[in-house]
């Protein structure tokens, strides 16, 4: 396993704080630009499952694992890798067949309530809109989503009591009960009370989190993304389509997949020449108080900035960035903003960033 060095060096090394926290504000003022990191993935036009967003968090989760566990091989990393990026996909489809299990523990309920010794006239006439939503109808028959959870046996059948605290949460918002009184009613109305489920009731349960981490390792963390991506679903469904609406393909092309292996590639081989990279611009910065998490950031951004071209240097920068104010600690978008910024300095006196700068260059 390749060795972290034992020093730091200080972005003070020449005692000029002022001109360093100067530095700072301004790479501060430069960033306050950037999306964060859940707004970019709700605003982007997204056609497909796993975006390189997605693939460069999961990539630092690999190397993270890869430093911190002894004898992993490239090979068993890049095995991983792709391992759990399917297991992300697997969580797309399990969180859009929950919602066809809600509404079928629905109906049940309703059909208990007429079946009762004493049934009330509500029961007997029960208002059906929530099950008989015709998004969940369509749903409920698409073929792409039926052939995908039966081939990788994803079910809820094992969760029942998860089921229901969905639906008595979801039946005790107000917003259901807003729709269930709307006079509208209609396709789209039957959309949206799925996307707003999702939204405030799906990814702010603590019992589903917590099922979800515990029914598989690889789904720890990755609900919020999921569910960015099936409401964007939601949203480009169509009563037209029936039960051939497409669903979100894993990957947009080839090219996103040779993106994820040669970044992980790189960032492995040509470790050295990173962390060297690191050592030089963080002078006198002993290495206990420098996150482990940011180290492999950094060196997954160099590598990124040093293999892909044609990819610009502010677009790796900004990912990078906002993926380290989400994965690491409080201070480390600012501190790791700082540093590959200085590398970058470095590397373009070098020239050794050109071609990226004149793809850069001629996007503005």
């Amino acid at each position: 396993m390749i060795s972290i060095n034992k020093t730091f060096l200080s972005p003070f090394a020449n005692g000029n704080l002022t001109a360093y926290l100067n530095k700072q504000i301004q790479i501060i003022e430069e960033t306050k630009k950037i999306f964060t990191f859940a707004e970019k993935l709700n605003k982007r036009p997204l056609n497909f499952m796993i975006n390189r967003i997605l693939i460069r968090i999961k990539i630092i989760q690999i190397l993270y694992s890869f430093y911190k566990s002894d004898g992993k091989s490239l090979p068993s990393a890049e095995k991983e890798l792709f391992h759990s990026i399917e297991k992300t996909y697997d969580l797309y489809y399990h969180l859009l067949q929950l919602a066809v299990e809600i509404t079928h523990y629905a109906n049940l309920r309703t059909d208990a309530r007429k079946n009762k010794l004493r049934p009330t006239p509500e029961d007997l006439n029960p208002n059906m809109r929530f099950v008989e939503n015709r998004y969940i109808e369509q749903l409920a028959s698409n073929k792409q989503l039926n052939k995908y959870i039966s081939e990788h046996g994803l079910s809820w059948s094992n969760y029942p009591e998860i089921v229901k605290k969905l639906y008595d949460d979801i039946v005790a918002s107000d917003f259901y009960a807003e729709y269930m009184e709307s006079p509208l009613s209609d396709y789209e109305a039957d959309k949206n009370i799925w996307k707003k489920i999702y939204k405030k009731i799906i990814l702010q349960s603590e019992e589903l989190d917590n099922s979800i981490e515990e029914q598989n390792i690889y789904w720890t963390n990755d609900i919020e993304l999921v569910v960015s991506f099936i409401i964007k679903t939601i949203k480009r469904f169509n009563a037209a389509t029936g039960s051939n609406q497409e669903l979100l393909p894993m990957f947009k092309d080839e090219e996103d997949v040779e993106f994820a292996r040669k970044l992980l590639q790189n960032a492995i081989n040509h470790c050295e020449e990173y962390r060297e990279l690191i050592d030089k611009n963080t002078k006198n910065w002993e290495l206990d108080r420098i996150a482990f998490m940011d180290i492999v950031i950094m060196q997954a951004a160099l590598a990124e900035l040093m293999e892909f071209p044609a990819i610009p240097v502010n677009v790796t920068l900004n990912e990078f960035i906002e993926i380290a104010k989400i994965y690491s600690t409080e201070k480390s978008g600012t501190f790791i903003n700082g540093v590959l910024d200085n590398i970058v300095g470095q590397l373009k006196k070098e020239n050794k960033l050109i071609k990226v700068i004149m793809l850069n260059e001629n996007r503005k």
